[in-house]
Protein backbone atom coordinates (compact mmCIF):
# COMPACT_ATOMS: atom_id res chain seq x y z
CA UNK A 1 0.00 0.00 0.00
CA UNK A 2 1.82 3.22 -0.75
CA UNK A 3 1.21 6.36 0.82
CA UNK A 4 -1.41 7.81 -0.86
CA UNK A 5 -3.54 4.73 -0.17
CA UNK A 6 -2.87 4.76 3.83
CA UNK A 7 -4.04 8.69 3.77
CA UNK A 8 -7.40 7.13 1.62
CA UNK A 9 -7.67 4.47 4.31
CA UNK A 10 -7.14 7.18 7.66
CA UNK A 11 -9.56 9.24 6.48
CA UNK A 12 -12.06 6.80 5.50
CA UNK A 13 -11.90 5.12 8.65
CA UNK A 14 -12.10 8.47 10.72
CA UNK A 15 -15.56 8.62 9.38
CA UNK A 16 -16.09 4.89 10.93
CA UNK A 17 -17.90 6.31 14.04
CA UNK A 18 -20.37 8.52 12.09
CA UNK A 19 -21.14 5.72 9.69
CA UNK A 20 -21.69 3.30 12.88
CA UNK A 21 -23.80 6.04 14.40
CA UNK A 22 -25.55 6.35 11.05
CA UNK A 23 -26.53 2.92 11.08
CA UNK A 24 -27.46 2.60 14.84
CA UNK A 25 -29.87 6.26 14.32
CA UNK A 26 -31.67 4.88 11.27
CA UNK A 27 -32.18 1.73 12.33
CA UNK A 28 -34.33 2.74 14.89
CA UNK A 29 -35.44 6.20 14.12
CA UNK A 30 -39.21 5.16 12.90
CA UNK A 31 -39.39 3.50 16.02
CA UNK A 32 -38.20 6.16 18.51
CA UNK A 33 -39.95 8.63 16.75
CA UNK A 34 -43.13 6.48 17.21
CA UNK A 35 -42.81 5.64 20.12
CA UNK A 36 -41.10 8.17 22.26
CA UNK A 37 -41.75 11.08 20.51
CA UNK A 38 -45.65 10.49 19.40
CA UNK A 39 -45.91 10.85 16.02
CA UNK A 40 -48.16 8.63 13.51
CA UNK A 41 -46.85 7.02 10.46
CA UNK A 42 -47.72 9.79 8.23
CA UNK A 43 -45.71 12.94 10.43
CA UNK A 44 -42.59 10.13 10.34
CA UNK A 45 -42.76 10.03 6.58
CA UNK A 46 -43.18 14.23 7.01
CA UNK A 47 -39.85 14.22 9.31
CA UNK A 48 -37.71 11.83 6.75
CA UNK A 49 -39.30 14.39 4.08
CA UNK A 50 -37.92 17.45 5.17
CA UNK A 51 -34.23 15.98 5.47
CA UNK A 52 -34.30 14.69 2.46
CA UNK A 53 -35.29 18.43 0.43
CA UNK A 54 -33.17 20.42 2.94
CA UNK A 55 -30.16 17.73 1.22
CA UNK A 56 -31.53 18.11 -2.23
CA UNK A 57 -32.12 22.04 -1.53
CA UNK A 58 -28.65 22.52 0.02
CA UNK A 59 -26.04 20.04 -1.68
CA UNK A 60 -25.33 21.91 -5.09
CA UNK A 61 -24.32 25.25 -3.05
CA UNK A 62 -22.55 23.01 -0.55
CA UNK A 63 -20.68 21.37 -3.29
CA UNK A 64 -19.66 24.95 -4.34
CA UNK A 65 -18.84 26.04 -0.46
CA UNK A 66 -16.36 22.75 -0.70
CA UNK A 67 -15.34 24.42 -3.62
CA UNK A 68 -14.51 27.95 -2.22
CA UNK A 69 -13.92 27.09 1.17
CA UNK A 70 -11.96 23.45 1.46
CA UNK A 71 -13.29 20.13 1.58
CA UNK A 72 -11.64 19.56 4.74
CA UNK A 73 -13.69 22.08 7.10
CA UNK A 74 -16.78 21.22 5.36
CA UNK A 75 -16.50 17.23 6.42
CA UNK A 76 -15.82 18.35 10.06
CA UNK A 77 -18.32 20.33 9.92
CA UNK A 78 -21.02 18.16 9.22
CA UNK A 79 -19.69 15.23 11.63
CA UNK A 80 -20.29 18.37 14.42
CA UNK A 81 -23.86 19.08 13.27
CA UNK A 82 -24.42 14.96 13.09
CA UNK A 83 -23.72 15.53 16.93
CA UNK A 84 -25.54 17.90 17.61
CA UNK A 85 -28.20 15.57 15.69
CA UNK A 86 -27.92 13.18 18.20
CA UNK A 87 -27.88 14.94 21.22
CA UNK A 88 -30.61 17.08 20.13
CA UNK A 89 -32.63 14.23 19.69
CA UNK A 90 -32.21 12.66 23.13
CA UNK A 91 -33.63 15.80 24.35
CA UNK A 92 -36.65 16.08 22.73
CA UNK A 93 -39.98 14.48 24.10
CA UNK A 94 -42.54 15.64 21.06
CA UNK A 95 -42.03 14.91 17.21
CA UNK A 96 -42.94 18.83 16.04
CA UNK A 97 -39.63 19.30 18.08
CA UNK A 98 -37.88 16.82 15.65
CA UNK A 99 -38.73 19.31 12.35
CA UNK A 100 -35.36 21.12 13.19
CA UNK A 101 -33.35 18.37 13.48
CA UNK A 102 -34.24 16.71 10.36
CA UNK A 103 -33.46 20.36 8.55
CA UNK A 104 -29.67 20.09 10.35
CA UNK A 105 -29.65 16.09 9.61
CA UNK A 106 -30.31 16.88 5.82
CA UNK A 107 -27.80 19.79 5.55
CA UNK A 108 -25.13 17.98 7.34
CA UNK A 109 -26.02 15.04 4.79
CA UNK A 110 -25.48 16.99 2.08
CA UNK A 111 -22.13 18.46 3.33
CA UNK A 112 -21.03 15.03 3.85
CA UNK A 113 -21.75 14.00 0.61
CA UNK A 114 -20.07 16.96 -1.23
CA UNK A 115 -17.53 17.35 0.56
CA UNK A 116 -16.04 13.49 1.82
CA UNK A 117 -16.02 12.35 -1.74
CA UNK A 118 -14.23 15.20 -3.17
CA UNK A 119 -11.56 15.14 -0.92
CA UNK A 120 -11.25 10.96 -1.45
CA UNK A 121 -10.70 11.99 -4.90
CA UNK A 122 -8.21 14.72 -4.05
CA UNK A 123 -6.13 12.70 -1.75
CA UNK A 124 -5.68 9.69 -4.05
CA UNK A 125 -2.92 9.37 -7.52
CA UNK A 126 -4.82 9.57 -10.17
CA UNK A 127 -5.41 6.77 -12.15
CA UNK A 128 -6.67 5.10 -8.31
CA UNK A 129 -8.86 7.21 -7.85
CA UNK A 130 -11.74 4.38 -8.32
CA UNK A 131 -9.96 2.33 -5.72
CA UNK A 132 -9.77 5.09 -3.18
CA UNK A 133 -13.75 5.73 -3.44
CA UNK A 134 -13.47 1.46 -3.28
CA UNK A 135 -12.10 2.33 0.27
CA UNK A 136 -14.40 4.81 0.90
CA UNK A 137 -17.63 3.11 0.38
CA UNK A 138 -16.17 -0.31 1.77
CA UNK A 139 -16.12 1.89 5.36
CA UNK A 140 -18.99 3.56 4.50
CA UNK A 141 -21.01 0.39 4.21
CA UNK A 142 -19.00 -1.02 7.56
CA UNK A 143 -20.64 1.23 9.65
CA UNK A 144 -24.24 0.18 7.98
CA UNK A 145 -23.54 -3.35 9.01
CA UNK A 146 -22.48 -2.88 12.13
CA UNK A 147 -24.39 0.06 12.98
CA UNK A 148 -27.92 -1.30 12.76
CA UNK A 149 -27.43 -4.37 15.05
CA UNK A 150 -25.57 -2.37 17.90
CA UNK A 151 -28.29 0.31 17.66
CA UNK A 152 -30.55 -2.07 17.71
CA UNK A 153 -29.21 -3.88 21.10
CA UNK A 154 -28.34 -0.58 23.01
CA UNK A 155 -32.19 0.75 22.15
CA UNK A 156 -33.35 -3.00 23.07
CA UNK A 157 -31.68 -3.31 26.66
CA UNK A 158 -30.61 0.67 27.80
CA UNK A 159 -33.28 2.62 25.49
CA UNK A 160 -33.87 4.86 22.58
CA UNK A 161 -31.88 7.92 24.16
CA UNK A 162 -28.94 6.00 25.74
CA UNK A 163 -28.83 4.76 22.26
CA UNK A 164 -28.74 8.45 20.99
CA UNK A 165 -26.21 9.48 23.61
CA UNK A 166 -23.97 6.74 22.72
CA UNK A 167 -23.95 7.72 18.89
CA UNK A 168 -23.42 11.54 20.34
CA UNK A 169 -20.45 10.17 21.64
CA UNK A 170 -18.69 7.79 18.90
CA UNK A 171 -19.43 10.95 16.03
CA UNK A 172 -17.42 13.10 18.74
CA UNK A 173 -15.04 10.73 18.49
CA UNK A 174 -14.76 10.29 15.08
CA UNK A 175 -14.20 14.43 14.95
CA UNK A 176 -11.32 13.74 16.81
CA UNK A 177 -10.10 10.97 14.43
CA UNK A 178 -10.64 13.37 11.27
CA UNK A 179 -9.64 16.64 12.74
CA UNK A 180 -6.14 14.79 13.21
CA UNK A 181 -5.70 12.96 10.02
CA UNK A 182 -6.88 15.67 7.75
CA UNK A 183 -4.77 17.99 9.97
CA UNK A 184 -1.62 16.03 8.79
CA UNK A 185 -2.83 15.74 5.29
Amino acid sequence: MNLMDKKVVAFSLSLLPMMISSGMFYSVLSLYISEELKANKMQIGMLFTIGALTGVLTSILLGKAADKFGKKPLVILSQVLFAIVMLSYSLINYYIYALPIHVVEGFAWAMLGSSAPALIADIAKKGHRGEAMGIYNTVWNLGWVIGPFLGGSLAEFFGFRTMLLASFLMITFGIVLSSYVLSNE
